[in-house]
């Protein structure tokens, strides 16, 4: 079944936060010339309001008063929900105010009015936290329950492969330390990462710092800038850490006020020590390679002791010289060098244990210090006995315990390495940004002053870059000169570079191939399309799937049955001896039945594992997830990849998904005596208002005709937008119509003979035909032609070889529909759909049946918002709209069809590997548990000691972490290596 429109509503609610503003479009070089720059506006403060707006239709109608709004002075950013009737605008109250915005809504035909009680909207932040300590799924469960006790938080997630939470809480009511809080009570360790809004943060290292009153004052001068969030001092090594809004403020500005403060004694360089996820990663990493390494130490003589030397007859004598009584020095020695492994670096076993008790849980850690606990003290007791006893017969099992340990730690330190590589993709990701960047400095007509090379950390929105062939983009922004070709693949996964000229936008850690370009900085730290795309992938690797719910369940019952289970085989192996139930050749020599039962029911509880079930999901979506990302294909988390692994039906959108989207005026024909520069000039004063792409082609095309560029069209008044159909308006105290046939009949204007004619020859070449009446008549035809993408044919039959239906959905003619569905090889085509009626089509192909459809939709408008929304899985092609991005489960950053194919390919790979996890994993604990507790031991002898079956418990763990990790080695499927595209073969 398709999602529910709750869906929807929570996306939109987070869409509409004041702190999670949708990703921001790039302002255009005119607009910011012509306004005060954001240096000039940092002293006025920035306000956020939201309108109630009346009257939309489409995503024309959104985009028209987006435009208006954003022609005010002082407006920052403005975002226009047509879905939900809502404008929400970011303002400088310095130069406009909220009266103002709302006429100019109310002039652009809408009615608006400001929603005052918008707490609903205001209140959700996202919180992200590393924490320390988790070593199965009984652990994140209970930090996640913990978490989502507390009121205020709306949500919570916690990835154990990630070793991190996600918290949407409201801010009104709870900090990011009552978060942390909560995790340190449950008994973890919690290190922040992020608390959600568009903030950066940057340390400086400062020299010439001589008292604390040096640092006060520092912090003081600090905290008087503008959009300055948090400053945490550390004075036993000058550090300053800074969290700012990066559209406000930045590095250097602080550099600046640091070295002026005072006497201007004081330097501020970046402080060198990087404290990211990697190096939390590599902290852990090394952590566990000096446990693992200590334990080792103290491990080896226990093991010769008692498995090596004692073989040795010269040796063996002198390790079984009695001390006391019965106590030999070879015993005394496996006691000392046992306890410190037992006490010391076993230590996190016994604290894990305690905290997850006494929330009343049982986890990993509890099995551990069971297992070796049992083992330790019942050997200390052979050392008691063999102090006081002259007849002393028994073993020790001090190896048991050491042993069981250092292989714990071993598998643990293994584990660690090997989920860190299932996390490379975000990695090498934010590995793209260039250290170095060359800044320039201009006078006021725009020529270059000077240059000089700075650590790209300390860009700043409004900086003028110089980014020469070869190097690196530093930063997000457009170009103001120059041109040259960019190489995109490590962002959108485009192999061909992208030409670039003044006025493009250019991505922060792309490559520049030829020119030399200037960019000046629209976007840094958070706010840049490279920090998005990582938070997206992290937030997409901390997403459950529904599968790993099956694991969450049974974590709450595993360990306490283990328990159950391990108590049960010792003590019916003390019981069969005790009656005599089996032959004494049974016990070994040097042990009895008591020992002989205790080894059972040691190695039943420690190499039991929930880890590996645990992992079995999280480790394969973060693979998968982060392959995708490199594919160009972002999919939003472990409930969208198992959604696309199910797809059996996909609905395309037409217009810029299964056509190229950039369609062009082909032919004109004129029904009036005037001129065909008069006809465009009516014709594009009503189009310039509308934001649909056969309107902008319309007014491209009147710029050719009127042989300028930067024509200024004739004021449209009353100007309405019909959605599905087209535009009117009053230009020059004439009514002009531009839209479709049924548009023309809906005002009972007459169609002439001609005009069908041409109508019906445009319909039949796959072009779309638009009619212009003046006055109520008919003035001219249009003919728009917006070719079929390069390879969509050979998609299309892909996905029907893979037993997948696809169906096209368009607001188009039916006879435009029928000729590009025919061109793509598509059987089913709907017409002249409404964007409501795309999600009704949807929910309709999901109910058909007895099991319906699995749909995904496939779009890039803000029309398909509502299907993309409606559908199990909805796609989002890249360069669509951001309110469709949001909306969708995977956006394709590249824009081409075959990555559909990817997208499902990868999943149904993905989703096999954590079948094949799970049955791993089970089938583990299911076959050495018995093996464990001796059914093999009457037919064969054979038994494992407690130290091979940690042993081999750790080794389950690794082994699917390892399965996961052979995801990186995902290739595209063989059938679009073999795709050509007219007539081209694509390798």
């Amino acid at each position: 079944m398709g999602k529910k429109h709750e869906g929807w509503e929570r996306r939109s609610s987070l869409q509409w936060c004041g702190t999670l503003w949708p990703q921001p479009h790039y302002p255009s070089p005119k607009r910011m010339e012509a306004g005060k720059s954001v240096a000039e506006l940092e002293g006025s403060e920035s306000k956020v309001v939201v309108f109630s707006v009346m009257g939309m239709t489409c995503a024309a109608c959104a985009g028209s008063i987006e435009k208006t709004i954003k022609r005010l002075p002082g407006i920052r950013e403005a975002v226009v929900d047509v879905l939900n009737h809502k404008a929400q605008v970011l303002y400088f109250h310095s130069m406009v105010n909220e009266e103002r915005i709302r006429e100019a809504i109310e002039d652009a035909g809408f009615e608006a009015k400001v929603i005052e009680e918008e707490s609903n909207y205001t209140s959700t932040q996202i919180c992200r936290i590393h924490i320390r300590g988790m070593t199965c799924t009984s652990c994140s469960t209970t930090i996640e329950s913990a978490l989502q006790s507390l009121y205020g938080v709306h949500k919570a997630g916690v990835a154990l492969a990630t070793e991190e939470a996600e918290v949407y809480y409201d801010p009104n009511i709870l900090t990011h330390n009552h978060l942390m809080e909560a995790i340190q009570d449950t008994g973890f360790e919690a290190i922040l990462i992020s608390t959600g809004e568009h903030m950066s943060k940057i340390e400086f290292k400062i020299d010439g710092i001589k008292n604390d009153q040096s640092l006060s004052a520092i912090e003081r001068s600090l905290h008087a800038l503008p959009g300055v969030e948090t400053i945490d001092i550390y004075p036993d090594i000058n550090k300053i850490a800074i969290t700012y809004k990066p559209h406000r403020t930045g590095p250097r500005t602080f550099i600046e006020v640091i070295e002026s403060t005072g006497s201007g004694c004081f330097k501020a360089v970046i402080f060198p020590n990087d404290e990211g996820r990697e190096a939390l990663r590599q902290q852990e990493i090394n952590r566990c390679f000096k446990l693992f390494i200590w334990s080792l130490a103290f491990t080896i003589p226990v093991f010769l002791t008692s498995m090596v030397l004692m073989y040795i007859p010269g040796v063996k004598r002198v390790l079984d010289i009695k001390v006391v009584n019965m106590l030999s020095i070879g015993l005394l020695l496996r006691c000392n060098f046992a306890t410190p492994v037992q006490f010391i670096i076993g230590r996190r076993f016994y604290v894990g244990a305690y905290k997850a008790l006494r929330k009343g849980s049982a986890n990993m850690d509890v099995l551990i210090a069971l297992g070796t606990n049992a083992a330790y003290f019942y050997s200390l007791y052979v050392v008691e006995r063999a102090v006081f006893s002259r007849h002393l017969k028994g073993s020790d099992f001090f190896e048991t315990s050491s042993m069981l340990i250092s292989f714990i730690l071993l598998g643990k330190y293994l584990e660690v390495l090997a989920k860190g590589k299932t996390s490379q993709a975000i990695a090498k990701l934010m590995n793209l940004t260039p250290e170095t960047a060359t800044l320039l400095t201009q006078d006021d007509e725009g020529n270059v002053v000077s240059e000089k090379q700075i650590d790209s950390r300390l860009i700043q929105k409004d900086d003028v870059i110089k980014v020469v062939p070869g190097s690196k983009v530093a930063s997000d922004g457009f170009v103001i000169w120059g041109e040259s070709h960019v190489n995109e693949s490590m962002i959108t996964g485009e192999a061909r570079p992208v030409a670039k000229r003044m006025g493009d936008m250019v991505i922060g850690g792309t490559m520049n191939e030829s020119g030399v370009m200037h960019v000046k900085v629209t976007r840094v730290g958070s706010e840049s399309a490279l920090s998005q795309i990582v938070q997206l992938v992290e937030s997409a690797q901390m997403a459950k799937a529904p599968v790993q719910k099956f694991a969450d369940h049974i974590s709450k019952y595993f360990v306490p049955l283990v328990i159950v289970l391990s108590l049960s085989t010792w003590f019916s192996w003390f019981l069969a001896g005790k009656l005599h139930a089996y032959p004494k050749s049974w016990i070994p020599s040097s042990m009895n039945d008591f020992e002989l039962a205790l080894q059972f029911g040691i190695s039943v509880m420690v190499i039991a594992c929930p880890c590996a079930l645990g992992l079995a999901t999280p480790t394969a979506v973060m693979v998968g997830t982060g392959v995708g990302a490199t594919q160009g294909v972002l999919i939003k988390g472990g409930k969208a990849l198992e959604s696309a692994n199910k797809v059996n039906c996909i609905v395309f959108d037409k217009t810029g998904t299964l056509t190229v989207g950039k369609p062009v005026v082909v032919t004109t024909k004129l029904f009036k005596n005037m001129s065909i520069e008069n006809f465009y000039e009516f014709t594009a004063a009503a189009e310039v208002n509308s934001e649909h792409p056969i309107a902008k082609a319309i007014v491209e095309h009147a710029k050719k005709t009127t042989e300028e560029q930067h024509h200024s069209w004739p004021e449209a008044h009353n100007f309405v937008s019909v959605s599905g159909h087209g535009v009117k308006a009053i230009v020059l105290n004439k009514e002009i119509l531009v839209g479709n046939k049924k548009m023309m009949l809906d005002h009972n204007i007459t169609i002439s003979a001609d005009a069908e004619e041409i109508l019906a020859e445009a319909e039949s070449l796959a072009q779309t035909g638009i009619l212009v009446s003046l006055d109520g008549e008919v003035a001219g035809v249009l003919a728009v032609s917006d070719p079929l993408k390069p390879g969509a044919n050979e998609v299309i039959s892909i996905l029907n070889s893979m037993k997948i239906k696809s169906i096209m959905v368009t607001g188009d003619n039916w006879g435009t529909a029928n000729s590009i569905a025919r061109q793509a090889g598509i059987e089913t085509a709907i017409a002249e759909a409404q964007p409501e009626t795309k999600a009704t089509k949807i929910k309709e192909l999901q109910l058909r049946q007895a099991s319906g459809y699995t749909v995904a939709m496939v779009g890039d408008g803000i029309n398909d918002s509502p299907a993309l929304v409606a559908a199990d899985v909805g796609m989002a092609i890249g360069a669509g709209t951001d309110i469709a991005i949001e909306a969708a489960d995977i956006v394709l950053m590249k824009s081409n069809l075959e990555d559909i194919i990817i997208a499902i390919d990868l999943s149904n790979k993905t989703f096999s590997r954590i079948r094949l996890n799970y049955f791993w994993a089970l089938g583990y604990n299911v076959l050495a548990i018995p093996i464990a507790a001796g059914i093999l031991y009457s037919p064969t002898r054979f038994r494992l000691p407690p130290w091979i079956a940690g042993a081999a418990m750790a080794a389950s763990s690794i082994s699917v972490v390892c399965s996961s990790l052979l995801l990186k080695n995902y290739k595209r499927p063989t059938k679009l290596n073999n795709m050509e595209i007219n007539g081209v073969k694509i390798e």
